[in-house]
């Protein structure tokens, strides 16, 4: 058995997590005051900026909690920009997506760019900050915002689900991103992983092991309606979750009642 696989002790795990958080929280509102700095210049150097917290962030991961990742289906990347859905089942995506996806801009709760220091270096990086409450209107600005920032080369990460979902399970796909593809006529890049078995939501604990991270081919989204869209998509994705999701690790979360900051 792979080491990684072998869950350590209550106490080590803590320790581990506890060493992981320090240096996190620390990293979160230093990086958010360079970009914060940054603003003078191009987008493309703050992006260099976001994706040197991005690894360093994993590397330090990797180092105290002994969790890595693994990924497959790099090659399934487009070369040009489009919209990519991805699983969210934890905040390791959110830090590790520009890996694959770059320069790119987050769809994102408005509510978001309140937090301090995270959400002002959020603002530095052009998201796409939606009322969700506001129905129709907010899915008008996602196409009108989406539009503007693939035709200037940025990826558009959208969570479909909308909020992070425990693994084992299934939220409801929201239509907002597959409009935005209908309206443009851009692929859809799918991305499946099982994060958050090994750093949950609203989990203090961050277990060892290695996450599994799938790439799908684009979807084509010219010709179809969104709904059409929207279900290839869905379809695709948690196809890929009921592969690679453990219910060993399913139990181990579910058993988990250590709760902070996620």
């Amino acid at each position: 058995m792979d080491a990684t696989n072998q869950q350590p002790g209550l106490i080590t795990l803590y320790l581990r997590s506890f060493a992981f958080w320090i240096v996190f929280a620390l990293l979160v509102p230093v990086f958010a005051s360079v970009l914060l700095l940054s603003f003078p210049f191009p987008l493309e150097q703050r992006f260099a900026i976001t994706r040197a917290w991005s690894r360093l962030s994993n590397w330090w991961l990797e180092t105290t909690c002994k969790l890595r990742f693994e990924v497959n289906g790099i090659d399934n990347i487009p070369d040009k920009a489009g919209i990519v859905f991805s699983k969210h089942q934890s905040t390791w995506e959110t830090v590790t997506l520009n890996f694959w996806f770059t320069p790119q801009a987050w769809v994102i709760k408005r509510e978001l760019l309140w937090i301090p220091f995270f959400g002002w270096g959020a603002r530095m990086m052009k998201p796409i900050a939606l009322n969700r409450s506001a129905g129709k209107r907010a899915i008008d600005q996602l196409v009108e915002q989406g539009r503007d920032r693939l035709e200037k080369g940025l990826w558009i990460i959208i969570f479909p689900e909308g909020t992070r979902t425990a693994p084992g399970t299934h939220g409801r796909y929201r239509i907002g991103g597959a409009v935005l593809a209908e309206r443009t006529g851009y692929p859809i890049t799918p991305v499946a992983h099982n994060a958050g078995e090994y750093w949950p939501r609203r989990k203090f604990l961050k277990r060892p092991g290695v996450i599994q991270v799938r790439i799908g081919p684009p979807i084509q989204t010219t010709h179809k309606t969104a709904q059409q869209i929207l279900k290839e998509a869905e379809e695709w994705i948690e196809t890929q979750m009921a592969a690679i999701t453990t219910l060993e690790h399913h139990e181990h979360g579910a058993a988990d009642t250590a709760s902070g900051s996620s």
